[in-house]
C-alpha cells in the first residue's frame, strides 16, 4: 500500500510580492481578474496586497476579499497597528482571511533599517502579532531577512510569536542568499528549537538573486515546511521569487524525491501564465521552465526524430499536464529529413528519399538565413524545388541537380507526388505520427536511418 503524501500549501502572491517587480503593477480590475484566475488555478492563499501601501490596493484586496471565496485571502502588514489595522478592514468580509505581519530580525536590517535592538524587536513582533490575533484568527508571521538572522535569536522571535498566537511560521530568503542544504538545516533547526512548533505551520518565501528559489524551497519542504509561497512566472522583487509552477510540477514529476501534492490544477498553469504576461505586458522568457515557449519545442534533429518516434525520449511530462496545448517541433537549421519529411506531409506532400533531399539542402540553407522555417516559407521552397516557373520569387538559389553535370544532357522536371493520407498504425504519439510495429525490420530500419541523417 503506497503511503498517503503529504498536503503543502500553496501560498501565492503574484498579487502582491510579484506585482512590486518593476513593470508589473495591476490595477484593480486587472488583480480581481487575476484573483479569479489563481481561484481556478487551485492555489490554497492569495496574498492579494499590501492594504497600507495606497488607497488602490486596499480596494482591490477588499475587492478580492469579497468576491472569491474558496481560497484564503492574505493582506500584508508591517509589525505595526495602523498596517495591521488597515490590512483588517480590507479583509473583513473574507470567506476566509489571513493577516500577514511581517518584521525583519537580522542584524543588518535592525541595526541599519529599523534602528532598534534585538529586545525590541522580539516584543514589536510579540505585540503585532497579538494584535492581529485579536482581529482575525489566522495570523501568519514573517521574519524578513531570516536567513542572514543568527539562527539563535531568529528561534527566540518565532518562539515569542507562536506564545502570542501566530499559526504559521514563514521563514523568508528575503535577498535570495541562502542555499539548499543551508536552507533545510535551517528548517531542522526551527522545528527543533522552537517551542510549540507542531502547532503551527512552517513555510518558506524564497528569491531567486542567486538562481537557487525553487531549488531552496524544496529544500525547506524536504526538511518540514508544509506551505511555500511562490508567484506565477516566478515574478517578484529584483530576480524574482520561487515559480510556483516549477514547484508543483517537479513534485508531481518526481514524486519519488518530492512524496508530497498539492491542490494546483495543473492544466490551469499554462492559462495562468498567459494570463499574467499579457495584464502585466511582460513576456515569459523563451526558455522558462514549464511555461516558457521553448518549454515544449524541440529543433535538434536528433530531438525531433527521438519526438516523432516517442515524446518521452526527450519530454518528462506532456505539454497537456500544465495545459499547453501540444509540443512544437520547430523547423530550423538543426533539424533533420525525420522531422523535416512529417512537416511535409501535414502540408500535404510526400515526397521519395531523392526529393527529399533534395529539399532537405535546400531548407538547411534557408535556415541558416532566416532561423526559424514557417509553413509559408516551406511551401514556397517546395514550390521551387519542384515547380521552378510557379515561384515568382525564389528564396534560395536554384541548385543544379546531379545529372544537369552532362553537358546537353535533358533535365527532366521533377514534380511533386501527389498527397497522400499518412498511414494510421495502431498507436500514435503527439504529433500523430505511427509509432514502430514490433516486428517492422523494414520501418525500423527506415526510422533508424532518418536518425541518422538528421543529426
Amino acid at each position: 500500500m503506497t503511503a498517503e503524501r503529504a498536503r503543502i500549501t500553496v501560498f501565492d502572491t503574484t498579487l502582491r510580492d510579484g506585482e512590486q517587480s518593476p513593470g508589473c503593477s495591476m490595477n484593480q480590475q486587472e488583480k480581481l481578474r487575476l484573483a479569479h484566475q489563481l481561484d481556478r488555478l487551485g492555489v490554497d492563499v492569495i496574498e492579494a496586497g499590501f492594504p497600507i501601501a495606497s488607497d488602490g490596493d486596499f480596494e482591490s484586496v477588499r475587492a478580492i476579499a469579497s468576491v472569491v471565496r474558496r481560497p484564503i485571502i492574505a493582506g500584508l502588514a508591517r509589525a505595526c497597528r495602523p498596517d495591521i489595522e488597515r490590512a483588517w478592514e480590507a479583509l473583513q468580509h473574507a470567506a476566509r482571511p489571513r493577516i500577514h505581519v511581517f518584521l525583519a530580525t537580522s542584524d543588518i536590517h535592525l541595526q541599519y533599517k529599523l534602528r532598534i535592538t534585538r529586545d525590541q524587536c522580539v516584543e514589536q513582533a510579540r505585540e503585532a502579532i497579538r494584535l492581529a490575533k485579536s482581529l482575525c484568527d489566522d495570523v501568519e508571521f514573517s521574519p524578513e531577512d531570516a536567513t542572514r538572522t543568527e539562527p539563535e535569536f531568529l528561534c527566540r522571535v518565532l518562539e515569542a510569536v507562536v506564545e502570542a498566537g501566530a499559526t504559521t511560521l514563514n521563514i523568508p530568503d528575503t535577498v535570495g542568499y541562502t542555499v539548499p542544504s543551508e536552507f533545510g538545516a535551517l528548517i531542522t533547526t526551527i522545528r527543533q528549537r522552537v517551542k510549540g512548533i507542531e502547532n503551527v505551520i512552517i513555510s518558506a518565501h524564497c528569491h531567486n538573486d542567486l538562481g537557487m528559489a525553487v531549488a531552496n524551497a524544496l529544500a525547506a519542504v524536504a526538511a518540514g515546511a508544509r506551505q511555500v509561497e511562490c508567484t506565477i512566472n516566478g515574478i517578484g522583487e529584483r530576480a524574482g521569487n520561487a515559480s510556483l509552477e516549477e514547484i508543483v510540477m517537479a513534485m508531481r514529476v518526481r514524486p519519488d524525491r518530492y512524496p508530497y501534492e498539492t491542490g494546483v490544477v495543473g492544466d490551469q498553469i499554462f492559462a495562468s501564465s498567459q494570463m499574467l504576461s499579457e495584464i502585466t505586458g511582460v513576456p515569459v522568457q523563451p526558455n522558462k521552465a514549464i511555461t516558457g515557449r521553448n518549454a515544449f519545442a524541440h529543433e535538434a534533429g536528433i530531438h525531433q526524430d527521438g519526438m516523432l518516434k516517442n515524446p518521452l525520449t526527450y519530454e518528462i511530462m506532456t505539454p497537456q499536464s500544465v495545459g499547453v496545448p501540444d509540443s512544437k517541433l520547430v523547423l530550423g537549421k538543426h533539424s533533420g529529413r525525420h522531422a523535416l519529411s512529417i512537416r511535409c506531409e501535414q502540408l500535404g506532400y510526400q515526397f521519395d528519399r531523392r526529393a527529399l533531399d533534395d529539399i532537405y539542402r535546400r531548407f538547411v540553407r534557408l535556415a541558416d538565413k532566416i532561423k526559424h522555417v514557417e509553413d509559408h516559407h516551406l511551401l514556397e521552397l517546395i514550390r521551387d524545388t519542384h515547380k521552378p516557373s510557379g515561384s515568382a520569387t525564389p528564396l534560395i538559389e536554384k541548385i543544379v541537380p546531379p545529372q544537369a553535370a552532362v553537358v546537353n544532357a535533358p533535365v527532366a522536371e521533377p514534380t511533386p507526388e501527389p498527397s497522400k493520407p499518412f498511414p494510421v498504425g495502431p498507436q500514435t504519439n503527439a504529433f500523430g505520427v505511427p509509432l514502430p510495429v514490433h516486428g517492422d525490420a523494414h520501418h525500423e530500419q527506415t526510422q533508424q536511418e532518418d536518425y541518422l541523417w538528421g543529426v
